[in-house]
């Protein structure tokens, strides 16, 4: 899917409705920016959420295994 956007003076720019829908960009959500040749790539950062249900670990155990890990750093 090709959109054309406009960059503002301060170098911001508009990601379009359709393509945040589609790839599940939210307010807060992160993204990744790096260039390719002549191309401006933006790729999702996979959150926690986002990564619920990709394991055998419950969304508790999951946020057990956070606890502990916080306490040791």
């Amino acid at each position: 899917m090709t959109k054309e956007v406009v960059v503002t003076r301060r170098g911001q720019t508009t990601i379009p409705t359709e393509i945040r829908r589609r790839l599940g960009i939210q307010e807060g959500s992160r993204l990744e920016v790096e260039t390719e040749g002549d191309k401006v790539i933006l790729r999702k950062v996979p959150s926690l959420f986002d990564l619920a249900g990709t394991s055998d670990l419950s969304r508790e155990g999951a946020f057990e295994q956070l606890d502990r890990m916080r306490e040791e750093g």
